[in-house]
């Protein structure tokens, strides 16, 4: 073997087609390319008429040997045709999603009883308000009788 940095030219004859034998079909160059694409589709044809099963999709490594029931591993189909769509069917949710819901409702149903005045903090509101209310009319009825007294001061001072 040499050493030399240069690559050595194939030593080979080299064979080309005229562009009238590739019109025609008939080329003096072998066709092992073609020969071989035919081969692998006669073969394919040879073994769909063996089987006549439903083929199953090809697995890597030990997935077609070992079957696993993963249900982290569910591989949906990313778009469904309007046919295959099934109405009918109801979608099972999430832990998150119900506890979602589950919190939702609960609130509404404690705002319900609020707003009925049902529940201990409603009470102690209501409570605090009906003290507010006697508090504000009481000093209203001050403020009037305040009033009252000036202007009585007032028609005194007048006359």
């Amino acid at each position: 073997m040499g050493r030399g940095k240069m690559k050595k030219k194939p030593t080979g004859r080299r064979q080309f087609s005229m562009p009238e034998e590739l019109v025609s079909g008939v080329s003096m160059r072998p066709r092992t390319f073609k020969q071989r694409e035919e081969a692998k589709e006669e073969e394919k044809l040879q073994s769909e008429e063996e089987s006549d099963e439903e083929p199953e999709t090809r697995r890597k490594g030990i997935q077609g040997i070992i079957e696993i029931e993963n249900p982290n591993i569910i591989v949906k189909p990313k778009s469904l045709k309007a046919k295959d769509v099934d109405v009918e069917k109801t979608t099972e949710l999430s832990r998150r999603e119900r506890e979602e819901i589950e919190k939702k409702k609960a609130h509404e149903r404690h705002m319900r009883l609020q707003e009925q005045g049902k529940t201990e903090q409603a009470r102690k509101d209501l409570e605090r308000l009906a003290i507010i209310r006697q508090q504000r009319a009481a000093a209203a009825q001050k403020r009037e009788a305040e009033k009252a007294a000036r202007e009585l001061k007032k028609a005194e001072i007048d006359k």
